[in-house]
């Protein structure tokens, strides 16, 4: 009986063994990994200036008021807006109003607020972001000892990220007195929040011209990691990531036009010489443009 038995268990076990190798279901293979690309942002590639032809976005002063859908305002003086500035901004038409096809920016000489100058301060802060694209602004800009004009933007998070956190950039800035030059400027954190700041200074029209003779077009064309500067058309200072420690420009931004009166910058009007900076003075803008490429 034994020895009829063993073949029979040998078989059993060689048939379970068999049996246990066939059932045995091999691992499933891993599937490669989902690999998501992110959209490219909207005109993030660099183009020539003559390629941004689609207008997104505009104001050409055309009606008889300022569109308050586009424009809102800062008023007062907010301690000098830390350049210990003269003037109080108004909502008053008496600085700010559209006449002709033009928005006119006006500083005048008068008491409101315990200052002694009032103007006006637009912005499109809540009612229009830019970007990436070309945006242009055609002005007029005054002259006189402490008359400041300035085309400038700041990030739209401003509100969350403090300044210099959230990124300024001044598109152009002129110091009355110098009415031949204009400056651009890009404020910035360092890695501990604290202000840097880098641009271009003493920039001139053909054959020193005044930029209170006539109208301009001031740009800037904003990318990916890359800003260019331009006035008519022709580019004369570019500043990228590589120039900032913390580079916030790749974000969104609103608009700022307005005419300040003296302060740490420029200096204040110059009252020992009479007529040296008459009053009212002011800033006009043809208009304002946003464009993209296709």
């Amino acid at each position: 009986m034994h020895h009829r038995s063993r073949p029979r268990a040998s078989l059993l076990l060689a048939l379970g063994l068999t049996a246990c190798t066939e059932n045995k279901s091999a691992p499933a293979p891993t599937p490669p990994p989902v690999v998501v690309v992110p959209p490219a942002a909207t005109n993030a590639d660099a183009k020539d200036y003559n390629q941004y032809t689609e207008l997104k976005w505009g104001d050409e002063f055309d009606g008889g008021a300022l569109d308050q859908t586009k424009w809102g305002y800062d008023l007062g003086n907010n301690n000098g807006w830390g350049n210990r500035e003269l003037e109080y901004y108004t909502n008053s038409p008496d600085n700010a109003y559209v006449s002709g096809g033009n928005l006119s920016i006006q500083a005048k000489k008068e008491a409101q607020g315990g200052f002694n100058y009032t103007s006006a301060r637009l912005l499109t802060k809540g009612k229009q972001d830019f970007k990436f694209g070309r945006l242009d602004v055609r002005a007029k800009l005054p002259k006189g000892q402490g008359i400041w004009p300035a085309i400038w933007m700041l990030g739209s998070d401003i509100d969350q990220n403090n300044w210099p956190k959230c990124g300024e950039i001044d598109i152009m800035e002129l110091r009355g007195q110098d009415p031949t030059k204009i400056l651009s400027t890009m404020h910035f954190p360092d890695n501990a929040g604290a202000h840097l700041y880098k641009g271009i200074d003493k920039v001139a029209l053909p054959g020193n011209a005044s930029f209170a003779d006539d109208f301009h077009v001031f740009s800037v064309v904003r990318s990916q990691n890359q800003m260019r500067f331009f006035i008519d058309g022709q580019q004369y200072y570019s500043f990228s990531a590589s120039d900032a420690t913390i580079y916030p420009f790749n974000n969104p931004f609103f608009l700022v036009l307005n005419l300040a009166v003296g302060g740490d910058f420029l200096g204040n009007p110059d009252a020992a010489t009479i007529g040296t900076t008459p009053f009212p003075q002011q800033m006009t803008v043809d208009y304002v443009r946003y464009y993209q490429y296709k």
